[in-house]
């Protein structure tokens, strides 16, 4: 397969971004699929691409005023990741890249989030990909209008961290070690309780 048609780990990265949608004081959020995206980044032979996921789950809990209560999970189809290349994005679920036989999902899971001033917070958790868990932290900037809220961040990561990219392409001599995964996510507050 030629190298520079393969498509980097990154995409599942972007699993982990999707964790940092809106707020809501012990109320959960509906995430608008349709209104939202989880993208990744990357740079191969030199050229950059973007592709997307576009499957994806998340259950949300955040209150922009007591973040460190909040939890959330995201949980991305690895075998929807897509970037206009049909050989790269045939070459994305094989073994040596997110090996979706093996490892279906990737899985972001924020255990606590937490104010940076103004409109900007983090998720802080762990991202899970093939199998393997790391430490992941996920800057994001909020914005509410009335029930409904959007959150934008970034997660920059080495996809050889998590396995992506085995034999010739664990070098970076094909594919940048180096991806990103772009998160947007536009959420609706669930009624609250008394």
């Amino acid at each position: 397969m030629n190298a520079a048609r393969l498509i980097p780990a990154a995409s599942l990265l972007a699993a982990s971004l999707l964790v940092s949608p809106a707020s809501a004081r012990a109320a959960g959020w509906t995430v608008d699929a349709a209104a939202s995206r989880i993208g990744f980044s990357g740079i191969q032979v030199g050229t950059p691409f973007q592709g997307r996921f576009s499957r994806f789950t998340a259950q949300i809990d955040f209150d922009p005023a007591a973040p460190e209560t909040g939890r959330a999970r995201v949980e991305i189809d690895l075998t929807s990741a897509v970037t206009g290349d049909a050989q790269r994005d045939a070459a994305l679920p094989q073994a040596e890249w997110f090996d979706t036989k093996a490892n279906p999902q990737a899985r972001f899971e924020a255990t606590r989030f937490a104010a940076r001033g103004g409109d900007a917070y983090e998720a802080v958790g762990t991202l899970t990909i093939r199998g393997i868990r790391r430490d992941a932290v996920l800057p994001f900037r909020l914005t509410r209008d009335g029930p409904k809220a959007r959150a934008i961040g970034r997660l920059d990561l080495v996809r050889t961290q998590f396995g992506i990219g085995q034999g010739p392409w664990a070098s970076g001599q094909w594919v940048a070690l180096e991806v990103g995964v772009d998160v947007d996510l536009t959420a609706t507050e669930a009624a609250s309780t008394p």
